[in-house]
């Protein structure tokens, strides 16, 4: 400090502490938690009876948001009584949402300090009405810390926001937010829930809002790695996700609620016209009586894909990623894929929605190949 001429206040000084205070949080060896002081301020916060109350109680409670996993989606109850013209009616949810906050406060864990010399990696999900995510790291003993929470309700626009599109906004969020760690370190990684978002960010049909995304992405040099729900706790525990796991598909059930004609099943004649395609029929030889000769009578496109196939009461099914959702393959006939893509698009129950949520529903249940083309063009 003499060498460069800096100079200290020691009134200003502490020397020899376990922890010191600064800007309202404790910093020791350990990491960093929330000031006690504040913590116990809040805890003894009254029931708001108004607005201005409440916001009070937001604005001290925000300022630590950074401890709580998931502090969006706890306060979302407070949140909507902010609303202009909305009425004030304390309910039920109210207060546990305000008894959450407190309590999500006095547990909150001790966050590790930002170590650049070691490699971050990030976590995010989304729900319906909010996305989080978590900066996080290893320790010397190998434990992964967490570094800093952040989470955000949605704006009503992206409510609208297919599924996908909400996983890659929730991703968007935490790279921005963590940019001043991630941006031009070395590389890390983001783990996400959702499979598809491994190869979203290299296909080449994306919406005009995904490309803008991209370009964004493009930034920061990561890779994306899929991590089940079950697995991923504090990614699911984020945005407190309702239950849209990946799950295998009813193969008995798809598509017979949409289907306009029913003296005709959607499903048999599916199964009907395996026998005029030839990939199909080959599968479907195959897996009467699998063997290792039978395999390599394959197609060798079909015997390098093979172990994505299964067959269940008669159908066809793949699976796109190493994960348990399956999809029934459609064989190549035109009139099918027509007929499939009406029911999706066209039909009263359907809702005709835009390309990309009708790309989206198909490729739930169904699968073809080029089935954005087929979407695109239809």
């Amino acid at each position: 400090m003499r060498k460069h001429k800096l100079y200290a206040n020691l009134k200003k000084c502490i020397f020899g502490a376990s922890e010191i205070p600064v800007l309202g949080c404790l910093v020791g060896k350990n990491g960093v938690r929330p000031d006690p002081g504040k913590v116990r301020v809040i805890n003894e916060w009254p029931t708001p009876s108004n607005v201005k109350e409440l916001r009070q109680f937001l604005g001290l409670a925000t300022y630590l948001c950074k401890y709580v996993s998931n502090y969006a989606g706890k306060i979302r109850p407070l949140s909507q009584l902010l609303k202009k013209d909305a009425a004030w009616v304390w309910t039920a949810d109210c207060q546990q949402a305000f008894d959450a906050v407190k309590q999500g406060l006095t547990e909150a864990p001790i966050l590790a300090v930002a170590n650049q010399d070691r490699p971050f990696h990030v976590v995010c999900d989304a729900s319906d009405f909010a996305i989080g995510c978590a900066l996080m790291q290893h320790d010397h003993e190998g434990r992964d810390r967490v570094v800093y929470y952040q989470s955000r309700q949605l704006k009503p626009a992206e409510r609208n926001y297919p599924v996908h599109d909400k996983e890659l906004l929730a991703m968007k969020y935490a790279l921005a937010k963590f940019r001043v760690y991630l941006l031009g370190s070395r590389p890390f990684v983001v783990y996400t829930d959702h499979a598809s978002l491994r190869t979203a960010i290299k296909s080449p049909h994306i919406s005009q809002r995904m490309a803008r995304w991209l370009s964004f992405f493009a930034e920061y040099n990561f890779q994306v790695e899929y991590k089940p729900g079950r697995l991923n706790v504090v990614a699911d525990a984020l945005s407190r996700r309702p239950d849209y796991a990946v799950h295998k598909a009813d193969a008995n059930a798809i598509g017979v609620a949409r289907t306009s004609t029913p003296s005709s099943s959607l499903l048999d004649d599916v199964r009907s016209v395996y026998t005029k395609d030839a990939d199909a029929k080959q599968l479907l030889d195959y897996f009467a009586a699998p063997s290792d000769k039978s395999r390599q009578k394959l197609a060798k496109h079909l015997r390098a894909r093979v172990h994505r196939y299964r067959v269940h009461n008669g159908l066809l099914l793949y699976s796109a990623v190493d994960d348990n959702a399956d999809r029934i393959v459609v064989p190549d006939d035109h009139e099918l894929k027509l007929r499939i893509t009406y029911e999706y698009h066209d039909a009263p129950t359907s809702g005709h929605q835009g390309r990309e949520k009708t790309y989206l529903l198909l490729t739930r249940d169904f699968y073809w190949s080029h089935q954005y083309k087929w979407v695109r063009k239809y």
